[in-house]
């Protein structure tokens, strides 16, 4: 037969870009390029997913369930394992209670079509409060300024990239990430088409990224102190009467006058010293965002990911509220994502349903900090989680105080994983359930086009056939939460279930394209493919493109999206939608709420007291062949120099008596390691840092590339004690650290 060609959306990051594979006859991946006919990434493509094949055909890729016994794991039949799977839950569950489970949903699961349909079933067909995700690692900050500003938690504007003149980056690296809650291919095109078109690009970091060094200037920042200078550019904003008015803000804002009071103690002058960051050089930011045609704030995961991630979070769009900048063409904007109806509104965003057991944090969009994971399964006492579910992570390298949690693993009553490989954390699990390989995965996805900066759908099918009796990573999740409920039967009844749901409640609401109609004939229209199929095809055509089942015969439909548009669907660029979005009690935007002006007593605080001067902290930092732990098992993304290095600069090198090379110790009151040192001027005096996702030197694991290239893990140094006390997001930028040299 020969080689052939398929296209496919590559899973590995947000960038959503579009690869054009060719495999042989045995469904092997042969070749990964770019597909040029992809109208969102039109060709582009980053390192990680010109290793796709690498990846697909990893060796130390689980292809059947892994069963424990004892200290070993030994390959079982799927039918056994999902028959350990429901002794072991309702074992735990008729003893325990079902908050004794505990469900960890990791970041892949954003990237794939299952995680997002099927986890949130599992979840509360257990029914348990104990849910934990990389959320909480990760950007849970703005998920709640979002949510308290606009209402809706996944309601993020992303910055207009491809149209402003004037972007503010804080915390961002998209040149290594590619990009994070902003989804656009070839960022670093984008960027540089900024510039060409005579804009500017100000990077705010404590390191000299590989972005920082692409724009046009580039502020070295004290690390965690980012909502000092945001604060004090609202201050310089309302000083200078640079803010819009509030006629502008057409009574759509509410708090204008409130978050003006609050500003009054942030002068430039008072901060300068705390952030690094002189005040004439703030107040001259403000006034060039202020003056700029078309400007965006834009802040991700370095300003989610320390003490004040939440307030960092809402000053990025209060910013770009009070320059004119939100919802708005080159500023600030809201996608509108092709499965998500603009019919259904949502209830007021909320937080506090519940609390921890333990150390009673408030529940947040629905689940608990993974900071405080281990404490809920180290404690004794009625509601002690004795069981988890880990679906597509890592936590015993990702959470901080890891090494904590990752003992704690250790002495669960009953675990299982879904996830292809047997790793630090899933070495702990009783059952392991391996997803099929990416070549054998439909792919569409449902989390990252409501972030894209562009309106965009693409849906890819799986380019080579399961095997018999293999599941699909949907079959395998469905499975998962109907053991969970208790029932014995199809998978696909769930789907069914979920259909027939969401077709009666479209059927009976106003405003619904099918409002009126019989559900039971919309669900005979439904694609004939699989499950999870018919379930897209059903968002897609109640979706703001959708046909409304035959009422808009050119909309969108799974069918036409898979066979017309193979390469992806260009939907137009982002356009004003605020009043869609917006479902806060009030209506309006909320520029200061109550929770957030309580939280700046803390910047107060701050300021009065800085505390003592003088000490290292520790920040992380991103790499363009790395994403997380997810890709260091394969060969091409781990060759060259070690990158697992202890950056810090040189003047700090020199008073610490450090030379390039030399094995240096970094400690913290959790736990320290020892790092090969690089100085360097890329960072700022007082800062050292070291990579996520590395540390892979744990006994009973089978990655051996992995294995071979373990570096440090730096959540042996994070505190699980230290989050953000309004998202409940861990701290892992500005930790207090000693560095010394290690004596040989």
């Amino acid at each position: 037969m020969g080689d052939r060609t398929a296209f496919r959306t590559c899973p590995l990051c947000e960038a959503l870009c579009g690869l054009e594979l060719t495999l042989d006859d045995a469904g092997a991946v042969t070749r990964v390029r770019g597909d040029e006919k992809d109208p969102f990434s039109m060709g582009f493509i980053c390192p990680k997913g010109a290793t796709l094949g690498s990846l697909d055909g990893d060796p130390d890729r689980l292809a059947e369930p892994l069963v424990r016994d004892g200290d070993e794991h030994a390959v079982a039949r799927w039918d056994e394992a999902f028959e350990t799977v429901r002794q072991g839950l309702s074992d735990v569950i008729a003893r325990h209670g079902r908050d004794a489970v505990a469900v960890y949903i990791g970041n892949p699961t954003a990237h794939s079509v299952a995680g997002p349909l099927y986890a949130g079933a599992i979840v509360k067909a257990i029914g348990t409060r104990n849910l934990y995700t990389a959320s909480t690692a990760d950007q849970m900050p703005k998920h709640v300024a979002c949510g308290h500003m606009f209402g809706d938690p996944l309601a993020i504007p992303v910055p207009d990239l491809d149209r402003t003149d004037h972007l503010l980056m804080l915390g961002a690296n998209p040149l290594e990430s590619n990009g994070s809650l902003c989804s656009a291919p070839d960022f670093p095109g984008r960027l540089k088409a900024i510039r060409a078109r005579g804009g500017k690009i100000t990077v705010v970091d404590p390191r000299r990224t590989r972005t920082a060094a692409l724009a046009d200037e580039h502020l070295f920042i004290r690390p965690g102190t980012d909502a000092f200078l945001l604060m004090a550019l609202v201050h310089t904003l309302f000083a200078e009467d640079l803010a819009v008015s509030a006629e502008h803000l057409d009574g759509r804002v509410n708090g204008l006058d409130d978050l003006r009071a609050l500003a009054v103690d942030f002068a430039p002058e008072r901060v300068a010293e705390v952030t690094g960051i002189a005040a004439d050089t703030i107040r001259r930011t403000a006034r060039e965002l202020a003056a700029a045609g078309r400007a965006a704030v834009y802040g991700r995961i370095g300003t989610c990911t320390q003490a004040y991630g939440t307030l960092n979070s809402w000053l990025v769009d209060v910013l770009n509220v009070l320059t004119g900048n939100l919802d708005r063409p080159g500023g600030a904007m809201f996608p509108r994502p092709a499965h998500t109806p603009a019919y259904r509104r949502k209830k007021p965003f909320t937080t506090g349903r519940w609390r921890s057991r333990v150390r009673e944090l408030p529940e947040v969009n629905g689940e608990l900090p993974v900071a405080t994971l281990v404490d809920e399964i180290e404690t004794p006492g009625e509601g002690q989680v004795k069981a988890l579910i880990t679906i597509g992570g890592n936590p015993a390298l990702s959470a901080p105080n890891a090494a904590r949690l990752d003992r704690a693993l250790a002495g669960l009553e009953f675990m299982v994983s879904v996830d292809p490989y047997l790793n630090e954390t899933t070495r702990h699990a009783h059952v392991v359930l391996p997803p099929p390989r990416p070549a054998q995965t439909p792919h569409y996805d449902i989390a990252l086009t409501g972030l894209a900066v562009r309106n965009y759908s693409r849906y890819s099918p799986p380019v080579v056939p399961l095997p018999d009796g293999r599941p699909s990573e949907s079959d395998l999740l469905a499975r998962l939460a109907m053991i969970a409920s208790g029932a014995d039967g199809d998978p696909a009844a769930l789907d069914e279930m979920i259909i027939s749901s969401t077709l009666k409640k479209a059927t009976a609401l106003e405003g619904s394209p099918v409002h009126g109609r019989e559900p039971g004939e919309l669900r005979k229209l439904l694609d004939s493919g699989t499950p999870t199929e018919r379930r897209l095809d059903m968002m897609l055509r109640l979706g703001p493109y959708g046909d409304g089942f035959g009422a808009e015969p050119s909309g969108l439909t799974l069918d036409k999206l898979r066979t017309e548009h193979p390469h992806g669907l260009d939907l137009g660029a982002l356009e004003p939608r605020l009043d869609e979005v917006l479902c806060t009690t009030s209506g309006r935007v909320e520029l200061c709420p109550s929770t957030f002006a309580a939280d700046v007593d803390r910047l107060h605080s701050a300021l009065r007291d800085p505390g003592p001067s003088g000490g290292m902290v520790l920040i992380g930092r991103r790499h363009l062949r790395s994403n997380n732990s997810w890709l260091h098992n394969v060969p091409e993304l781990v060759r060259g120099s070690n990158t697992c290095t202890l950056q810090l600069n040189p003047a700090d090198a020199d008073r610490l008596g450090i030379a390039a090379g030399d094995s240096v110790r970094v400690a913290s009151r959790t736990g320290a390691v020892e790092a090969v040192a690089e100085p360097t001027d890329t960072v700022m005096p007082g800062v050292v840092s070291l990579p996520h996702g590395w540390g892979h030197d744990r006994p009973g694991t089978r990655t051996e590339v992995a294995h071979r290239h373990a570096g440090v893990n730096i959540n042996a140094v994070t505190d699980e004690q230290e989050i953000d006390p309004l998202s409940g997001n861990a701290v892992f930028n500005g930790v207090p650290v000693t560095v010394e040299p290690v004596a040989r």
